[in-house]
């Protein structure tokens, strides 16, 4: 190209400067540069594009439709608990929660939502900080359940603004536990898996939130009542905003749980122990199946049905009554005289007594350098068998226990099933104790002393049992010889009973006795049913020794127990009762709560049978015969 040249001013002089002229390096080095601006772009679309349509197609697929579409869990229910004859013990009802879009979810909006909802607000962090810890950041976490009509005016108010863009309310049904605390440790109480429960093999299956069984039935049969629950997507706009919703699966109930409770005789015991201590407990000794099992002071299932508050959980646990204590498999306690006619079988049984045997109580007797006293000042005077189980004298079995030895009243207790737990469908039953020699040596690296042994004869010493176990025990007595396992729902598995056999004669002898105990002048006659042959046995056991109650100053606050056991039919016993009161002094006390299980029982049975339809029968004239019409 030729120069260009530049024009001469006005003096006809060309102006010295460097003549404008096409520069090749100049121009290639800027092509140059936007060449390899244009393959870097096209390179890293060409990238993104292979890693969004070829290696995560679906990974960005679905970030996509979480832009449009919200995917919300739908809550399974549990399932109802029944009664015996199909009555709800436990349902559910209609309420509401809340859950947190974590994806959404902005710090700052936090503390608002806290005071909205009435959480703490330093809570609500440390359960997010969980859920982040253990879940996907997708998922929703459930921050707050059964929203009072205020917190959902307050979420419906907030939720669709753009500041609130987390909030999600969902439908569930909770739980409804019956008023007045009615068998509220049978069933016991749902309630938020913790961390400590996560890490136990039986909630391997669960996850952080779920709502799972605390206690009780609820615990026992957690997987038996627990649904599986659905999902549902629901079509938002960029605020938050619905615009329609498909179920991607519905949710699937749990299974109603039938229980051999009959709740007529549940509500009569409740009532027997209505404002007392102590426990209840009914069964069939026929099939093991528990009729009715009370324990006082009770708690409210209701307070634990979504989150106790801890002012609750804190009054419940420092509560010196212990209302959390399931009594009737939890309270291992000394039975006294109620243990009688274990002693007396053992007597029997070994052949080291004799059925004659009589002996005489002038209120106390001295074995090995001490005086053991009668419950009988005045003492019972020359008592056999009979008379000794009707009146519960104690020098009888004192010379009973004696003669046999602590080691076979042991052997015959655990063939009853004490010292054991009966394999009942509940959880944290507890064993009680049934002293032994080889039991002492292996606890207190002790011998044992015959003097012992004294104390034990007539169910006090080391020898304690849970009401159940005493129920358990005497329906297996009762029966012959044949120990069913105690179940409390019709979907227990139980194994085949324990049978021992016993000499008819021996049984037959304590069987008399118990009878006498009711109804011929003994010390349960407040359990006598007009028409229903009630047999029993009444109990009175220290909480403390003698000694203790005369040399301290505290001694009179411990109150003796009382226990009652009575069983009806006479002959073919079809339903056991077990009756504790803490603190309620005599055993005979404890009788009328066991008269009226028992009576509720059998008014029963009369008005059902009474209300079966008659069937009639003809009689037909013999085949061939001529039919006569009157």
């Amino acid at each position: 190209m030729r120069p260009l040249l530049e024009e001469p001013d006005q003096d006809g002089r060309v102006p010295d400067r460097p003549l404008l002229r096409d520069d090749p390096k100049f121009a290639s080095g800027k092509i140059a540069f936007f060449q390899y601006f244009a393959v870097a772009v096209f390179l890293f679309l060409v990238t993104g594009y292979w890693d969004l349509q070829v290696r995560n197609p679906d990974f960005y697929n679905q970030r996509a439709e979480r832009n449009r579409v919200k995917s919300l869990p739908i809550l399974a229910p549990r399932g109802k608990i029944l009664d015996r004859d199909g009555r709800i013990i436990v349902d559910n009802h209609s309420s509401f929660s809340l859950i947190l879009s974590r994806e959404n979810l902005r710090q700052e909006n936090l503390d608002p939502i806290a005071q909205g909802l009435n959480l703490d607000y330093d809570e609500l962090l440390e359960r997010l900080r969980r859920f982040d810890r253990s879940r996907p950041r997708y998922e929703p976490i459930r921050i707050k359940e059964e929203l009072t009509r205020a917190e959902l005016a307050f979420v419906e108010a907030h939720r669709d603004e753009e500041f609130f863009p987390e909030m999600e309310v969902i439908h569930a049904q909770r739980r409804l536990y019956p008023r007045d605390q009615l068998a509220a440790h049978l069933i016991g109480y749902t309630g938020e898996i913790s961390e400590a429960e996560l890490d136990m093999a039986e909630f391997a299956a669960y996850d952080q939130g779920d709502i799972v069984g605390k206690a009780g039935l609820e615990r026992q049969y957690n997987d038996w009542l627990r649904g599986i629950d659905g999902q549902r997507q629901v079509v938002v706009d960029n605020l938050g905003r619905e615009h329609g919703a498909k179920v991607l699966k519905e949710a699937i109930p749990g299974r109603n749980l039938h229980l051999t409770i009959d709740l007529d005789l549940q509500v009569v015991a409740e009532l027997g122990l209505e404002g007392r201590k102590g426990a209840v407990v009914a069964l069939d000794p026929r099939t093991g199946e528990i009729l009715a099992m009370v324990s006082r002071p009770a708690y409210d299932p209701n307070k634990f049905a979504v989150r106790i508050r801890s002012a609750d959980w804190r009054d419940l646990v420092q509560n010196p009554d212990h209302p959390l204590l399931n009594r009737a498999i939890q309270a291992q306690l000394a039975p006294g005289s109620t243990f009688k006619p274990i002693v007396a079988l053992a007597g029997l049984e070994s052949g080291l007594i004799d059925p004659g045997m009589t002996t005489h109580c002038s209120g106390g007797a001295s074995f090995y350098g001490h005086y053991h006293r009668c419950h009988k000042r005045g003492g019972h005077g020359t008592m056999g068998f009979y008379g000794g189980m009707a009146q519960s004298c104690d020098v009888f079995f004192y010379n009973v226990g004696n003669r046999i030895g602590v080691d076979r009243i042991a052997f015959y207790s655990e063939m009853a099933g004490l010292g054991q737990k009966t394999g009942i469908d509940l959880p944290q039953e507890r064993e009680g104790v049934v002293p032994s020699t080889r039991w002492k040596v292996r606890r207190f690296r002790e011998k044992w002393y015959p003097g012992e042994t004294i104390s034990v004869a007539i169910g006090q010493g080391a020898l304690t049992v849970t009401p159940l176990q005493l129920a358990h025990a005497i329906g297996g007595l009762v029966m012959r010889g044949v120990w069913h396992q105690p179940r409390v729902s019709k979907e227990a598995k139980v194994g085949q009973p324990r049978v021992w056999s016993l000499q008819e004669d021996n049984v037959r002898r304590i069987m008399d006795g118990l009878y006498a105990v009711v109804n011929d002048g003994g010390t349960g006659g407040r359990a006598r049913i007009p028409g229903i042959e009630v047999s029993g046995k009444t109990g009175t056991a220290q909480v403390v020794s003698n000694q203790f109650i005369q040399s301290s100053k505290q001694g009179h606050l411990y109150k003796d127990n009382a226990w009652f056991f009575g069983y009806a039919p006479r002959e073919h016993p079809e339903i056991v009762v077990v009756a504790l009161l803490e603190g309620g002094e005599h055993g005979y006390l404890a009788a009328p709560i066991v008269r009226d299980v028992i009576k509720v029982h059998f008014d029963k049975k009369s008005r059902q049978k009474r209300s079966q339809p008659q069937t009639f029968t003809r009689n037909l004239p013999p085949a061939g015969a001529a039919a006569t019409i009157e």
